[in-house]
């Protein structure tokens, strides 16, 4: 088994819920939104200034990102990914970890995408009610922002195969068989 499971998804298509699960099944340490907080530790940023920077991409919130791809806090040139990797074995959903770690040989990456109405039907779940007019903007502008963050940061296309080891359609396999998979 591998050390390192990454996890990029769509928005809606419990990409993190699979992540947490496989995690929980696994014995594995899980990253998601928390890996903000050890970022904030080792640059002296507030926690929410880079979770609110930390996810989409722009000139401005470069930096923020080099405190993922390296560790500027410390001036050593290795990421949090890869101190995280020397000493844990873990779950890390989003952030471009699997570009982060690309060259790591004990890291297996995952992408989770899924279906439209299932990601509606995800998201309002999730998040309550909202007006389909709306649920389709939302979808659109987040899965928008993911693609150019991915696109800025690793030159890469966000959600294109050749990225990752697998790909996994949660709207027809369900939750509990992707886990089940990658475990």
């Amino acid at each position: 088994m591998y050390k390192i499971i990454t996890i990029s998804r769509e928005f809606g298509s419990k990409g993190r819920t699979i992540g947490k699960k496989l995690a929980e099944k696994l014995g594995y340490n899980f990253y998601d939104s928390s890996i903000v907080d050890k970022v904030a530790v080792e640059s002296g940023y507030h926690k929410d200034f880079i979770k609110d920077h930390a996810e989409y991409a722009s000139s401005s919130h470069s930096f923020v990102f080099s405190f993922y791809r390296t560790n500027a806090a410390i001036g050593n040139g290795t990421s949090i990914y890869d101190e995280i990797a020397e000493k844990e074995s873990c779950v890390i959903v989003g952030r471009c970890a699997d570009y982060i770690l690309r060259d790591n040989k004990d890291v297996f990456n995952v992408f989770i995408y899924s279906d439209l109405e299932k990601r509606k039907e995800n998201i309002i779940n999730e998040y309550g009610e909202i007006e389909d007019e709306s649920i389709d903007k939302r979808i659109k502008e987040k899965d928008k922002k993911r693609k150019l963050y991915y696109k800025t940061y690793t030159g890469r296309e966000f959600g294109e195969v050749k990225n990752y080891h697998i790909a996994l359609d949660s709207s027809t396999l369900g939750i509990d068989t992707c886990v089940d998979i990658l475990y």
